[in-house]
């Protein structure tokens, strides 16, 4: 998989927050084999007590994704952004606009208006954004490379509340990387998103609030290979009526 100018190896890509420990963190970063991991500028803070954290993820050696997570409008994400990439060292940056305090539900009008500014400037851009035709061909417009449709609000765990919406993003967009953030909360979501075709997957809350953090990261890691695997096996349609498995010619009949 291709992001930007990027080989990447693992289709699964895995959020930071909310582990109940950094040594947890670190051992379900190890156990996915993600090679991407996104980060808030937020952990950073201006007296140094986010360098703990902030050493622990570097030693995973996965490369870093910074997030403009809570930001809510135009002006704090590009701030925001532009911070990042001077603390974090990366042109790579994952746009978020909060539209909606409750759904979380991205604000199209200002992603696409940050989008370009950021664009504009050498960014990278990640937008996290709904699973729209109109905004994700606004966002192409803007300069953006990859997509990334929300399955369901962030934190949720409501898995894939609208497949048909993703399969017309992938019917329409061929070419671009999609990855699905937000929303996932089991393996079969997971599973199911790369079935549908999504190039990968992004999930923070499903294996940080696990019982067992590092069990899920393996299990998420195995359902996106697994769900990709299925997507380029060409699985059968589904039939109307069912279709005997054992042929039924030359068969003997008994009078």
């Amino acid at each position: 998989m291709r992001l930007y100018d990027t080989e990447i190896a693992s289709r699964l890509l895995l959020g930071t927050a909310q582990y109940p420990s950094p040594a947890i963190l670190a051992a379900a970063i190890d156990a996915s084999g993600c090679d991407v991991v996104t980060v808030s500028l937020r952990r950073e803070t201006a007296d140094g007590s986010g360098a703990g954290f902030w050493d622990r993820v570097q030693a995973t050696g996965a490369r870093i994704l910074p997030n403009t997570a809570g930001c809510h409008s135009v002006q704090e994400a590009v701030t925001t952004a532009r911070m990042a990439r001077d603390l974090f060292g990366t042109d790579w940056i994952k746009l978020e606009v909060i539209g909606h305090s409750d759904s979380l539900q991205p604000d199209v009008f200002q992603l696409v208006e940050a989008a370009g500014i950021l664009c504009g400037e050498g960014f990278s851009v990640f937008p996290y954004t709904t699973d729209d035709l109109v905004v994700g061909e606004r966002l192409l417009d803007a300069g953006c490379q990859v997509l990334m449709p929300w399955g369901a609000p962030i934190g949720s765990g409501q898995g894939l509340r609208n497949r048909d919406g993703l399969r017309a993003m992938r019917a329409h967009f061929p070419d671009v990387p999609l990855i699905v953030d937000a929303g996932i909360g089991r393996p079969s979501d997971a599973c199911m998103a790369m079935e549908l075709g999504m190039d990968a997957v992004l999930l923070n809350t499903a294996v940080a609030r696990a019982g067992d953090p590092v069990m899920m990261a393996r299990a998420m890691a195995q359902a996106v290979l697994a769900g990709r695997s299925g997507f380029d096996a060409d699985p059968m349609e589904p039939r109307d009526m069912a279709v005997p498995s054992t042929p039924v010619l030359g068969l003997a009949e008994l009078a």
